[in-house]
């Protein structure tokens, strides 16, 4: 029973091997045709290129550069006529006006022209503050003034001031101290040496500004 056995056995091998080995070769020759036909490509060469001799000797040439472009002419001269124009004075009459110093609550520099700074004993106010006016009596129309006596510093300065008298009574007061604490004298000279003085100053309220 063995030996049918392997003698199928060997023939079939034997076909197989003999069918692969006529594969092979159907293959190989069936790629020597399609390199065949490759190789009959039209525009396809391989080889050797051939270069012109006269290639290498010719030379490139610079074309010549273009001419620089011409100048514009210089625009024409204008003449300009020159106008006669005459300065014209302006004849202004202006007034003389005589403003006082002094005004709301501003600062009073004192009329310098009627000050004889070189006199002692009168008091002259260099700077003089005008007092604010209590809203209350401005609200009422009260009018009034008070009288203070001061002290007066070496430099001219206000210090202890003191109500001596007032009409109405103590409404003016605050302010009126309050405005001559700010004030400025000419102080008293001394052997030529300035020395504390006492002085008195009466200040006024009035709705009427005079």
């Amino acid at each position: 029973m063995k030996t049918p056995r392997m003698l199928v056995s060997c023939l079939l091998a034997v076909a197989v091997t003999f069918s692969l080995f006529y594969l092979m070769v159907t293959l190989v020759f069936s790629n020597n045709d399609r390199v065949i036909d490759k190789d009959n490509l039209a525009g396809i060469h391989f080889g050797p290129v051939d270069i012109p001799e006269d290639a290498a000797s010719k030379q490139r040439i610079k074309p010549k550069p273009p001419p620089p472009p011409k100048e514009p002419p210089p625009p024409p001269k204008m003449q300009v006529d020159q106008a006669n124009v005459e300065p014209t004075i302006l004849n202004l009459n202006i007034p003389k006006l005589d403003v006082p110093l002094v005004g709301g609550s501003g600062l009073f520099l004192g009329n310098f022209a009627a000050v004889d700074r070189t006199a002692e004993g009168d008091i002259i106010p260099l700077v003089r503050i005008q007092p604010q006016y209590p809203r209350d009596a401005q609200i009422k129309g009260t009018e009034g003034w008070v009288t203070i006596e001061f002290t007066i510093t070496p430099v001219g300065t206000v210090t202890k001031p003191r109500v001596i008298d007032s009409k109405p009574p103590r409404i003016f007061n605050r302010e009126a101290i309050r405005a001559i604490l700010k004030w400025k004298f000419k102080p008293r000279v001394v052997d030529g040496q300035a020395v504390e003085r006492q002085a008195t100053q009466t200040i006024d309220f009035n709705l009427g500004g005079d």
